[in-house]
């Protein structure tokens, strides 16, 4: 990696997505802890407060969260009151800490002891998700207000650093990842903000970061876009892909020659894909992505693979005859009613193949 004080030896290691569908704070502190990189779980069954739109717009002036009717939305005029006193606390680390209201597992994680892994994490909000999620009260989405839309950035860039400052306390190589489904919203012809100004935007925005410079999405992905944003570490559904494009491989082993590092979202968090699927299909299934690309590039297998974390491949739970986020692309946002307990057993037996695909690789590997 090129950041100065972060130096993880991915070697096809787990890590999960921050969104869980559990109501029990320890059983999912557990889980996460359970695997070799451990981040804090975000539980929104548990308060509307942890929805991952909610929970980054703490402190963000104009934001009005009502938990009763489950919406975040943005109020211009409340927006001016409030910008006064928000840039009298914008230079206090407090203004852009995640309290307990707003998380009840980030600061028990923060308890534990650490320091034995490769690495922790933390997520952040996108701003580009944030600003199109979000929407005043003619429901157009925020980002399209320019002044507003610096001011996300400005706010996001804080949120992750603050964030990320606690997290080095108690393990060297922590990084925060920013959740950003938005950016699979860039390339619609719908939308008022595009791909150019996106890209240009991102690059600033991670440019001014303390941490690793971190995303995941859960979006239909364009990699070599995405690689190209000034990133160090990319985590993407790649179960969705099935087969590796070719016209992405040069871009994947540049960016895996100059350090970065992927973590491949292969493990399908759905009851219809999961069945279908063992820890050996889903290992072989990454080993012909990364053989595509060796295959095209020359770098081989067993370099991608140390450079290479595993993850399931969606941050929640859409299953089959149930109604979930509004676009394909939003699934990282829970809003389905089914059954808690039968998002929980997926997501551990997810969680459970994950642990197998990665020591099939490991073993392949010799890592």
């Amino acid at each position: 990696m090129k950041h100065n004080d972060f130096n993880l030896h991915a070697n096809s290691q787990t890590t999960a997505m921050g969104i869980m569908p559990h109501t029990d704070v320890d059983k999912a502190l557990e889980l996460t802890l359970g695997m070799d990189i451990p981040f804090w779980p975000q539980l929104p069954h548990n308060s509307f407060y942890e929805d991952m739109y909610a929970q980054s717009s703490e402190n963000f002036p104009g934001i009005i969260v009502d938990p009763e009717e489950e919406k975040i939305s943005f109020d211009n005029a409340r927006f001016e009151l409030e910008l006064g006193d928000y840039s009298l606390r914008m230079n206090k680390p407090d203004t852009y800490a995640l309290s307990p209201k707003y998380s009840a597992v980030y600061h028990r994680f923060l308890d534990q002891d650490l320091q034995g892994y490769a690495a922790i994490r933390g997520q952040v909000t996108g701003p580009v998700s944030f600003g199109f999620r979000v929407t005043d009260e003619e429901s157009r989405p925020i980002i399209y207000q320019e002044g507003v839309r610096a001011l996300i950035f400005d706010f996001f860039q804080r949120k992750a650093d603050h964030q990320y400052r606690e997290l080095k306390e108690k393990n060297r190589n922590a990084f925060v990842w920013l959740d950003e489904p938005g950016l699979g919203w860039v390339f619609s012809g719908m939308t008022g903000y595009n791909d150019i100004q996106a890209k240009q935007d991102y690059r600033d925005f991670l440019a001014g970061f303390e941490g690793p410079r971190a995303l995941h999405l859960c979006a239909n992905v364009n990699l070599p876009y995405l690689l190209g944003l000034g990133i160090e570490l990319l985590s993407f559904d790649a179960y969705q892909l099935q087969l590796m494009p070719k016209d992405y491989t040069d871009a994947v082993a540049n960016f895996l020659k100059d350090g970065g590092i992927i973590a491949w979202g292969i493990v399908p968090t759905n009851s219809e894909n999961l069945d279908q699927e063992t820890p050996e299909t889903l290992a072989n299934l990454l080993l012909s992505y990364w053989e595509v690309v060796s295959g095209n590039t020359g770098l081989s297998a067993k370099a991608i693979a140390e450079q290479s974390l595993i993850a399931p491949a969606r941050c929640c739970l859409k299953n089959a005859g149930k109604v979930g986020a509004n676009s394909e692309s939003a699934t990282c946002a829970i809003q389905s009613n089914t059954s808690s307990t039968v998002e929980e057993q997926l997501v551990e037996k997810a969680f459970g193949y994950l642990t197998s695909v990665s020591g099939i690789l490991k073993d392949k590997f010799n890592l």
